[in-house]
């Protein structure tokens, strides 16, 4: 299992060495290395991450706030020099928290930390159980039949998914969002964004690479996704 990684810290110095202790890691793949949380967005959204290394105190953005941001499931390791976080960095369910100077044994702690609960959310899918017409899913202390054909979309949020539905509420499950999409019919369901899979038959509206489903859900086709979301467009537009 590789596992796809992307590091941010203002400070070149601290940066270098968690992005060289990721590329000497076999297990690991360094996606990025960023300066500001801010720029980590689009990175998202143009790639498959599963492992965030972030500092908190920086400018524009800390590393807190841009977590606390984030929809999709990403699993997060705080880096940084000031203890008195740690506690934050577990109520926005941060994996593990390492204090600078970081060692590569401090390191190493926290990636098997990682791998574990990265295996755990990859253990739920696959008791994801169904076929082209319906799934059994895991939600609280139930498992629950979802028809595909009510499905709406699938928003990623963190380590959880919410699955709305045209007929009910939504339905939230503990589930990988990127092994979600392998076990949906790919010519009903399309990942559109890094944080929404979209039900095709569902869609009646298209608005600037909008999807809008309601005035109140308007889901964007992100540039990853944007080339196959077209395809699909052109497959079926009538001239």
């Amino acid at each position: 299992m590789i596992i796809k990684c992307v590091a941010i810290d203002d400070e070149p110095l601290a940066l270098k060495q968690i992005s060289s202790y990721i590329e000497r890691t076999p297990s690991l793949e360094l996606v990025a290395a960023l300066s500001s949380a801010t720029s980590a967005y689009e990175v998202l959204d143009n790639n498959e991450v599963d492992l965030l290394f972030v500092d908190i105190n920086m400018p524009e953005l800390s590393g807190m706030d841009f977590a606390k941001s984030l929809k999709q499931n990403i699993g997060i390791i705080f880096t940084t020099a000031y203890s008195e976080y740690a506690l934050d960095g577990f109520k926005v369910n941060a994996i593990d928290y390492i204090l600078k100077p970081i060692g590569y044994d401090n390191f190493i702690t926290a990636v098997d930390k990682a791998k574990q609960r990265l295996s755990q959310e990859n253990k739920s899918t696959e008791e994801l159980k169904g076929n082209n017409d319906y799934l059994f899913i895991k939600s609280e202390y139930k498992i629950i039949r979802v028809e595909l054909k009510n499905i709406t979309y699938i928003e990623g949020m963190r380590e959880y998914v919410r699955i709305h539905l045209s007929n009910q509420k939504p339905v939230i499950t503990l589930l990988s969002f990127k092994k979600l999409m392998e076990k949906l019919p790919h010519n009903s369901f399309m990942r559109v964004h890094r944080s929404y899979i979209v039900n095709l038959k569902k869609i009646t509206t298209i608005e600037r690479m909008r999807i809008i489903f309601n005035e109140d859900v308007r889901i964007p086709v992100s540039e990853q996704y944007k080339e196959a979301f077209q395809k699909y467009i052109d497959e079926n537009f009538l001239t």
